[in-house]
Formats: C-alpha cells, sequence, structure tokens
C-alpha cells in the first residue's frame, strides 16, 4: 500500500470511530434501587416468598417489604448490574406479578427526548409521555411495559413487545 493510501486508511478510520462516538448515547447513569409493587399477595407468607426470591440475585444487596401496600424496596450493590428482567422473573418464579416497577436512577448530566433511546448501563430505555430536558441526580424512572405494570396500566399505554433490556419509561 503506498504511504498517500495508508494516510487516508488512518484518516478514514479516526473519522468513523469519532462519528461513532459522537451518535453514542450511552450515559452516565446508574441505577441505585427499585421499588417493585406485586400483585396477587394475600399474606405474610406470600410476601415472605417474593422476598427470598429476589435476595438470590447476585446483584441485589438489601429487599424491604411492605406487606401493606405490596411493595418491595430493593437496593443494589454498588457497580452492579441490575437486571430488570430477572427481577420480574423472580417475582413470577414465586407465583406473583409485577404491578408496578419504579427504578431510581442517579443521572449525570443526560439529555432525556421524548421517544429517543437512551443506554444506561445494559438497558435501553426510550422515555414517554415527557418534555424534552437535561436530568442530574436521582430520579424515579417507572417502567411501562408489559409484566412491569399492571394489565389495565398496560392497556392504556399498549407498546410494542421490547426486546430483552429495551423499556419504554417516563420520568
Amino acid at each position: 500500500m503506498r504511504p498517500n493510501k495508508k494516510i487516508k486508511n488512518i484518516h478514514m478510520k479516526k473519522i468513523f470511530l469519532s462519528i461513532a462516538i459522537a451518535f453514542s448515547v450511552a450515559t452516565n447513569a446508574q441505577v441505585t434501587k427499585v421499588s417493585l409493587q406485586a400483585s396477587g399477595l394475600t399474606c405474610s407468607m406470600c410476601s415472605n416468598s417474593i422476598n427470598k426470591a429476589l435476595r438470590t440475585l447476585d446483584f441485589v444487596d438489601k429487599v424491604d417489604a411492605d406487606i401493606k401496600r405490596y411493595t418491595f424496596e430493593i437496593s443494589f450493590k454498588q457497580n452492579s448490574s441490575v437486571d430488570f428482567d430477572m427481577i420480574k422473573k423472580k417475582v413470577e418464579g414465586a407465583g406473583f406479578a409485577v404491578s408496578g416497577f419504579v427504578a431510581t436512577i442517579v443521572f449525570n448530566n443526560v439529555r432525556v427526548m421524548n421517544g429517543q433511546p437512551i443506554t444506561i448501563e445494559d438497558k435501553t430505555f426510550y422515555f414517554v409521555n415527557t418534555n424534552d430536558q437535561p436530568v442530574n441526580g436521582a430520579r424515579e424512572v417507572k417502567v411501562l411495559d408489559k409484566g412491569f405494570v399492571s394489565p389495565k396500566e398496560y392497556k392504556r399505554n399498549a407498546f410494542p413487545v421490547s426486546t430483552l433490556h429495551t423499556y419504554h419509561a417516563t420520568l
């Protein structure tokens, strides 16, 4: 290869890399906790069943249950990758359903735009019903997909079935 052509190839690779970095929407944000509401609970043993199932996840640090509200506050080990789908599967595996799923995510100057994908850790979020805005600090993000909200609420939104680790959400 001639020296001129070699320099052009290196220059083109740098341009393509710069473009790829510029269009990447990966963010500097971390999921710190999830507030999960379960349906189908009738007693404290039901709550205990979900609690035990959630504690088996290696990224879960602590689970606090509120039996009266059927909610579970789940906190995570620092710098761990949180898997929303595994949390949902553990609740379903215990014989119950998730009827509400709100993640607390710490954002560091992230621009949220309605309908535009944002990658947080290994998850892609499509924010809906929200104004375009920069987001900083801890914010509650409600997941709106099937299996993360009640069937009634899902029918109101009726998002297409998402692929693994892709979610529709609102602030």
